[in-house]
Order: C-alpha cells, then sequence, then structure tokens
C-alpha cells in the first residue's frame, strides 16, 4: 500500500509541475484590462507578434502608442456633419427579475466616460419584479431617458434558452438602429461597470485588431461561503480555458465569460448570429469558440493592409492617432473583415453585485451547469471526478497519512505538491484581495465543487437540469 500511495503522490506531483510549466501559465493571472489608464495589460500571451510593435523602415512602431484614452479632449468634438469619429456601441442587456440591482448597473453604462455614440437595450424578460420600471427610473434621473430603450420579451420558443432568447431580441432591435452599431456589449444585468470600461475595451479591440473582447468580472467575494468558493470558481475556469492560450491566436482554446462580452457586429453576423447558441446553457464560451474558429477555418490569414489603414500609418512612415481621420460614414470600409481574434481576461475595477451569501446559492449556481459542461456524458463526469480527486485530493492526504503513519517519502511528496497547489492559486487569491491562507483550503475547497458537480449530473438525471429564475431546461442529445 505504501508503494501506491508513493505512486499517486508522485503522479499528482508531476501533475501539478506540468500544469504550472506546460498550461499557459494560467494561474498568473496575469491578462488584465488596463485599469484607468485606456490600455490593456498582459498582452504578451495573446495575438503574439502582432500586437507588440511594426517595422516600417528599419524602425519598429508600437501600436499601443499610438492609442491613447478615448476621454482626450481632441476625440470629444464631432466631425464637421456632427458625426463621431469613434465607433458606436449597442449594449444588450437581459434581464429577469433584476430589480434589485438593475439600477446600479444601468447607472453605471450611463456614466462611462466613452465619447462615442452609446445607447443601451435593456430587454425585459417577462419580469415580475418591476424591473423595466427601476431601469427606467434611473435613466430619467440621470437625464439620459433617450439612451436607454427596453424591449418586452416576446414569449420563449422552442428550442431557445431564455436568456439568448432575450439577447437575441435585443440584437434584433439593434439592426434597426441608424446607423447600425459597430460594436454590440453583452452584459448582464448585475454588472457594475467601471468609468472606464467601455473605453478600455473598445480600445483594447482596436488595438489588438480583436472581434471579440471578454472580462471576467470581479465577483461578489463578501461572505465566508463566498471568500471560500468564489475565488476558486474562478481559479477552476481558468484551469479549464487558460487565458493566455485562449488569447493565443495560434490556440484552439476560446473562452468568454458572460457578464462582458464587446463583440463586432459584423462578426457576430458572419458566425450565425446568436441563433447558432440558442441551446447553449454555457452561451460565452460557445460564443468565443464560434468566433475564434473563423481564424483557424481561415488558416490564420492576416489582413495586414486593412489594420495598416486603420492604424492611420502614413507613406513617409509616420503613426497617427488611428481614429483621429475616421469618419463616421466611412468606418466600416476602415476597419478589417473579421479577424477572428478573440481576448479573455480579468479586471478588479467592473464587478458583479450578484451575492452568493449561503453554501445553497453556490451549490445551485455551480449544479446548474457543471453536467452540461460535461455535454451529459457519464464517462466525463467519472473521469472529471477521478481526476478531481487525483490532482486536488491526494497530495493532502498523502501528506497527512505519512505524517500519521511515519512514511517520510509520502509525507514530503504530499507537502511539496501541496505547496505546488497552493502557490497556484495564491495569484487568483490576490486578486480578491484575501489573506493567502485561504489558498491552503484548495483540496477541501476542490471536493466540495466535486460534490457539486455530482449533484448537476444527478438532477439531470432526474430532469431537473438547468434551473434558472423559474425556468428548467433539459438536456438535449
Amino acid at each position: 500500500m505504501g508503494e501506491l500511495g508513493l505512486g499517486l503522490a508522485l503522479l499528482s506531483l508531476a501533475i501539478w509541475v506540468g500544469l504550472l510549466t506546460l498550461w499557459g501559465n494560467f494561474w498568473q493571472c496575469d491578462q488584465r484590462l488596463g485599469e484607468g489608464d485606456g490600455e490593456a495589460r498582459g498582452g504578451k500571451g495573446g495575438n503574439e507578434g502582432d500586437g507588440e510593435g511594426r517595422r516600417d523602415g528599419g524602425e519598429i512602431q508600437n501600436p499601443k502608442s499610438t492609442i491613447q484614452n478615448f476621454s482626450a479632449p481632441h476625440l470629444r468634438s464631432a466631425d464637421a456633419h456632427g458625426r463621431s469619429p469613434l465607433p458606436s456601441i449597442c449594449a444588450v442587456i437581459p434581464a429577469r427579475n433584476e430589480a434589485d440591482v438593475i439600477a446600479r448597473a444601468i447607472r453605471s453604462l450611463l456614466t462611462q466616460t466613452y465619447p462615442g455614440p452609446f445607447q443601451i437595450v435593456l430587454v425585459d424578460d417577462h419580469s415580475t419584479d418591476g424591473t423595466g420600471e427601476v431601469a427606467k427610473k434611473m435613466a430619467e434621473e440621470l437625464g439620459q431617458a433617450s439612451r436607454l430603450t427596453i424591449v418586452q420579451a416576446e414569449a420563449l420558443p422552442a428550442g431557445w434558452t431564455g436568456k439568448l432568447w432575450a439577447m437575441e431580441q435585443g440584437v434584433r432591435y439593434t439592426q434597426t438602429l441608424t446607423p447600425l452599431p459597430e460594436y454590440l456589449l453583452f452584459t448582464d444585468a448585475d454588472i457594475e461597470h467601471d468609468r472606464q470600461n467601455l473605453n478600455q475595451l473598445v480600445a483594447k479591440a482596436m488595438q489588438d485588431d480583436l472581434d471579440l473582447v471578454s472580462l471576467m468580472v470581479l465577483l461578489r467575494c463578501a461572505s465566508f461561503w463566498e471568500k471560500l468558493l468564489i475565488p476558486a470558481f474562478v481559479f477552476f475556469f481558468q484551469k479549464l480555458y487558460p487565458f493566455p492560450l485562449v488569447n493565443n491566436p495560434n490556440s484552439r482554446i476560446a473562452g468568454a465569460a458572460g457578464g462582458c462580452i464587446l463583440i463586432r457586429r459584423e462578426t457576430l453576423q458572419a458566425i450565425g448570429g446568436l441563433q447558432i447558441l440558442r441551446q447553449a446553457l454555457i452561451d460565452d464560451c460557445s460564443l468565443a469558440k464560434a468566433v475564434k474558429a473563423r481564424r483557424q477555418k481561415a488558416g490564420g490569414r492576416r489582413h495586414e493592409q486593412d489594420r495598416e489603414d486603420r492604424e492611420g500609418r502614413k507613406a513617409g512612415g509616420e503613426i497617427q492617432h488611428p481614429t483621429s481621420n475616421i469618419q463616421h460614414s466611412a468606418l466600416h470600409s476602415q476597419l478589417s473583415p473579421p479577424t477572428g481574434r478573440i481576448w479573455l481576461g480579468l479586471t478588479q475595477t467592473t464587478r458583479s453585485l450578484r451575492p452568493y451569501e449561503s453554501l445553497e446559492t453556490i451549490w445551485n449556481m455551480v449544479a446548474r451547469t457543471a453536467y452540461t459542461q460535461l455535454h451529459y456524458s457519464p464517462w466525463l463526469l467519472l473521469g472529471t471526478l477521478v481526476g478531481m480527486v487525483l490532482v486536488y485530493l491526494v497530495l493532502p492526504v498523502s501528506t497527512i497519512a505519512g505524517l500519521l503513519t511515519g512514511h517520510w517519502p509520502i509525507a514530503a511528496v504530499g507537502f511539496v505538491g501541496w505547496g505546488l497547489m497552493t502557490l497556484a492559486y495564491l495569484p487568483t487569491i490576490w486578486l480578491y484581495r484575501l489573506s493567502p491562507l485561504w489558498a491552503v483550503c484548495l483540496p477541501a475547497i476542490a471536493l466540495l465543487y466535486n460534490l457539486m458537480t455530482l449533484d448537476s449530473a444527478l438532477r439531470h438525471w432526474r430532469g431537473q437540469g438547468g434551473a434558472w429564475k423559474g425556468r428548467v431546461y433539459p438536456a438535449r442529445d
């Protein structure tokens, strides 16, 4: 038994060495959208070679240096025809019984510092708590009622999930706007956006030629259960979808966080719209996969000339501000065709207002979609449960068992592996500004998530599926 225990401990240790060194540095939490300066950090892992600088006549120019914060005074003025030189944005918010948080979400969007055209479409998905009225009142209080449109959702048709159907109706409404928005911002009704968030999203999209920019917003982390489980949720998401690999155009891994997604309207049309996602409970990552697949199918072809035009490259090699001479009527011709490039990052300033104050609320949140993530496969479920035990539980058990039995090699291997596990979790703990002691609890946290995943499968087998806000979505083959 001692040899078996030592073998399992060594295997688990080897897995953690591989995760820390070979899996995209997912644990470093270094993919960040610049907070307060209009620039993005952590771009090193994404668009390799595309955004680091361009050689022209022997001189390397960094395109990031040409993208200034969009709140600069010379960008606030429109052209001679009263049109903005900046791309137009329309936010689409699906909302169902969100009266307790919608006012703060709407306020945060209507007070954005982005000086370009920006509208908001709130799709009220049969709310019974006055969500639409609360949102309208907030817009009126801010004197911004003209920028908010409330669309009453139609009945949910077969083959759609509620959130996707609400988003689809919002997208359809945006197609009636004049001019058509260049970008759509998909966000949730419980997200409070930093005032600079839209500035930073648009700047990132334009400077790195991205079709989709997404943020994993800072989740609420106030109660004991939130501190114990919420950072781990983010950690596991990063391990499943390593952000540097998501951001690498040569990698097939794609992911996004549905709370904050900026996507080019033309790109959404090119992939077939939200209809291709209508049966997806995990719609954000499915959307990112569809966008990135365009690049993979095209063999990663680059649209160099279009990008140079948009960056405002002059004949003599001099670079001017990329948006300073873009007329609104000609913006589409300045933008390159869809590239399939995506970017996913973290932020500490745009946050979720959704409370998870008890174990039950977090448990239900995870159990709602965990088995869906496994494609309703019993074999993937079994592999996940066994894998979680091997990766997260073998090492602490080895440490304790080795110390109690005097089997020092097992204790040593377990202790080193547990230390690596803790080290990997620390950046996420620091992201949430928590004590490092929480990182030591990762094995126990993983056990709880394992039980939640198992419960997710049990709910599916009982026909409860993905229950959310009074609706239950059964699995589809």
